[in-house]
């Protein structure tokens, strides 16, 4: 059995997944493939795997390639874990908006940041693809780039490589439930449907009974409501808890990223990714250092997905979890969420076992939770369109649909801004060219970036007093 990992010098997550794999007596003997096209970072990757299979004397055998294709010749599962312009880029997904006044928290799944970290990624994504196809096309994709959802469909639109995306978006929220319920985790039980970073706890239960009115009670005291403000005031809307924290719920809906008092009433970190992005350079340095001192790496399972999917199919054991797959694999295929478009990718209850991944039929869910679901998915076609045909105008409606973008810009800015951020990742961007509108009568000039605006100026443009 061969494993590869595209984007091993992501080293802390090269350390967690290849963890796993190793924790499993079935999966020892592989050949881990590690490849990444940083040659320090990949060098330190093999060097932390090569530590981590001594430690429990495991018969795998390491290679590592700065060859994409190579690494992935004769694979049966290859993990994507790559992050396309790394700081640098995510820096101008942040700096390009704020001058015009759009400010974001996370910005790698939805928002204009999301759309321009989809495409700088799937051109990669698509390359991969293509290689696998010639070098190994049978192997499954287990994909953990963000945005997710926007890579899945982009995949399943334009290649035949089986694919499956993963998240802890899931395992991390069902922990920080029971936690605010004060029960044990082995204890509760759930059902999760929707769309990545958006799915829904459709159930949530303790001991089979239903936790939520629990949940409810939970959200009553202080502490624990100030913990998950975003969240717990959705749920208080919609009646049902999110999957993913409140720091990238924030900025998924068009209510909180508007004013600089509702910035602070619901303790949104700002520019939070840009501060992870740093640390993350930060703690490579780190681990760089410990390998190189040869000091031990504590072994210690995750709940990352990959390694329990691997080992259920190559030892044939039933197991679930939760995935990103496409809702409809044509038009004679029910979807597995009829009240969410065909073409979308969703992330629900998954089976696996020896005959591979088996999407379980959901059902129709609550129309305000589809509603907010399919604001989302007109996006992520609209970028991958943008993305797969070079078409510049679909990039534009994806930006202009964005929930919380048109919460704060006008069309002008819109345009405006979407351009100076084509111009500003350039060749990392597919060729983009204007189809219809480019000779739209009418049509007024796109104007400069404006300074940076706050509350208080929106405000007094709109001869409202900032007291009010």
């Amino acid at each position: 059995m061969k494993i590869a990992l595209i984007g091993a010098g992501s080293v802390i997550w090269a350390r967690r997944l290849m963890m796993d794999i190793l924790s499993f007596p079935e999966l020892r003997d592989a050949t881990l493939s590690l490849m990444d096209i940083d040659p320090v970072r990949l060098e330190t990757a093999k060097k932390t795997v090569e530590r981590l299979v001594e430690q429990v004397e495991a018969p795998a055998r390491v290679e590592a390639s700065l060859d994409r294709r190579q690494a992935v010749a004769g694979a049966d599962y290859v993990i994507y874990a790559v992050q396309v312009g790394m700081h640098q880029a995510t820096l101008k997904d942040f700096e390009i908006p704020r001058r015009y006044g759009l400010r974001q928290t996370i910005a790698d799944t939805l928002g204009v940041g999301g759309i321009f970290r989809g495409l700088r990624t799937i051109p990669v994504l698509l390359d991969l693809l293509r290689d696998m196809e010639e070098v190994c096309p049978n192997a499954l994709l287990l994909n953990y780039v963000n945005p997710m959802s926007m890579l899945c469909l982009a995949a399943e639109r334009a290649s035949s490589i089986k694919t499956v995306g993963l998240c802890h978006s899931v395992q991390g929220t069902s922990r920080q439930l029971a936690r605010y319920i004060g029960v044990p985790y082995e204890e509760v039980g759930f059902r999760v449907a929707g769309i990545n970073h958006m799915a829904w706890f459709l159930e949530f239960t303790h001991k089979r009974l239903d936790a939520y009115p629990q949940l409810w009670e939970a959200m009553q005291i202080p502490e624990i409501y100030a913990k998950d403000k975003v969240r717990f005031e959705m749920m208080r809307r919609l009646g049902y808890f999110v999957t993913e924290s409140s720091e990238h719920m924030a900025e998924y809906v068009p209510y909180f990223i508007k004013r600089d008092a509702l910035i602070r009433e619901f303790d949104i970190p700002l520019d939070e990714y840009v501060r992870r992005s740093e640390r993350n350079l930060t703690e490579f340095e780190d681990t760089r250092r410990q390998v190189e001192r040869g000091e031990p790496i504590e072994m210690k399972l995750s709940h990352e997905y990959a390694a329990y999917i691997i080992r259920a199919i190559e030892a044939n054991r039933d197991w679930s979890f939760n995935g990103n797959v496409p809702n409809s694999l044509d038009r004679r295929t029910p979807a597995l969420i009829p009240n969410l478009p065909a073409d979308s990718i969703v992330e629900v209850p998954c089976l696996v076992n020896g005959a591979g991944v088996m999407p379980c039929h959901t059902g129709d869910f609550p129309t305000q939770l589809a509603a907010l679901n399919r604001s989302h998915i007109s996006v992520h076609q609209l970028a991958v369109e943008a993305a797969l045909t070079g078409n510049r105008d679909a990039l534009y409606q994806a930006v202009m649909l964005d929930p919380h973008t048109a919460s704060v810009l006008s069309l002008d800015e819109i345009w405006a801004m979407t351009d100076k951020l084509i111009e500003a990742h350039g060749d990392a961007l597919p060729k983009l060219t204007s189809r219809r509108l480019a000779g739209a009568p009418g049509r007024p000039p796109a104007p400069a970036a404006p300074s940076i605006r706050t509350a208080e100026t929106i405000l007094a443009e709109a001869g409202i007093a900032a007291s009010s």
